[in-house]
């Protein structure tokens, strides 16, 4: 469905030694900026560039309603994620203060809100709805087969856009209430793991709430047998709209050899999604920040990826992304502007 190609494979070991030395001869000790360094590696390699650049950035929040909100595994009403969708609009919320901050495009998409947007008209909305909300997905599956496959290509479809407008690095948020049962239960059912090990507070629970949602989400995997099911299957059966479109979305900025910032704990499930799908989309990822939700340890490790920020945040919408976005912009500053022992007249170690 989508072409990634593996940077191993796409950048020869010359460049590869090129980028090395580019960073290892920079007025520093070799490994003093630290991560910063594996960044700009990184960027360098997806854009085959000794002078790479961060064109256009922009953030992406997908937001959707879940049927499984009808099984209390939210302390919040279905009523929010609409709510939060104007919030976004009116420039009101942490993602719209971080993206100002940051000089971030921020965009908003009704993947599948309960609600009827078909009159707002708005620079930064794009109302591509695939239905009002999923399924109760303790009752039947989430989404049909034709709904998941519309929901890979809309995203993919935001995503195609926003390369030709000149962007070449996006982050993603999410918004929807209950979406953190319906990203637990993803990765449970692709890690094979129980509702215990992926349960978390989301929006607050007590721990008697995450009991029940742990519950929710061990009767859902047996009930449509999700453990060793495929990827497309698990997301089509438990996954959410936005969850769906982001998926696709990813896939898509990966094909196109953007670098995708990826934020907390639902946002990495739709990563690991993607990362089933295609084994080389994980190389194209910069993730952002750790969510305080229990199981996002467990799933970035299983990633073998490591975010640049932990501040102890369980928000998403993206904010992680645009927190962690000045990092990515000195990664490529320090690779483009910082000189070198050459440079500067600087005698390097012995």
């Amino acid at each position: 469905m989508f072409t990634i190609h593996s940077l191993a494979q796409q950048s020869s070991p010359s460049f590869t030694e090129k980028v090395k030395q580019v960073i290892d001869l920079k007025t520093k000790p070799q490994g003093s900026l630290g991560d910063l360094e594996n960044v700009a590696s990184k960027i360098a390699h997806i854009q085959h560039s000794l002078s790479p650049t961060l064109k256009a950035p922009s953030v992406l929040i997908f937001a959707a309603d879940h049927g499984i909100a009808d099984e209390g595994v939210s302390l919040f009403p279905k009523a929010v994620t609409e709510q939060m969708v104007l919030n976004f609009l009116a420039g009101g919320a942490a993602i719209n203060c971080f993206s100002r901050q940051h000089h971030l495009d921020l965009n908003i998409i009704n993947a599948g809100v309960c609600s009827d947007f078909s009159g707002i008209e708005h620079p930064n909305f794009i109302n591509r709805p695939i239905a009002k909300g999923t399924q109760n997905f303790l009752l039947e599956e989430a989404m049909s087969n034709e709904q998941c496959k519309l929901a890979l290509s809309q995203g993919a479809q935001v995503v195609q856009a926003k390369f030709n407008a000149g962007c070449n690095v996006i982050g993603f948020g999410e918004m929807g209430i209950a979406n953190t049962t319906s990203a637990a239960t993803i990765m449970a059912s692709l890690l094979a793991l129980s509702g215990k090990d992926c349960a978390g507070k989301g929006t607050g629970l007590d721990d008697s709430g995450v009991h029940h949602k742990a519950n929710v989400i061990d009767q859902a995997i047996a009930l449509h047998q999700l453990q060793g099911a495929p990827a497309l299957s698990v997301l089509q059966k438990v996954g959410g709209f936005e969850i769906a479109m982001m998926v696709g979305a990813m896939l898509k900025a990966a094909e196109l050899s953007m670098l995708v910032l990826v934020d907390g704990f639902i946002c990495s499930v739709a990563a690991l999604v993607a990362s089933r799908m295609n084994e080389n989309f994980i190389e194209y990822t910069q993730f952002c920040h750790q969510s305080n939700e229990q199981a996002h340890l467990k799933l970035l490790t299983e990633l073998d990826v490591q975010p640049l920020l932990n501040l102890g945040m369980r928000l998403g919408e993206g904010s992680g992304v645009a927190v962690a976005y000045p990092l990515i912009v000195s990664a490529v500053t320090f690779f483009n502007e910082m000189a070198s022992f050459a440079d500067a007249g600087v005698s390097e170690s012995e």
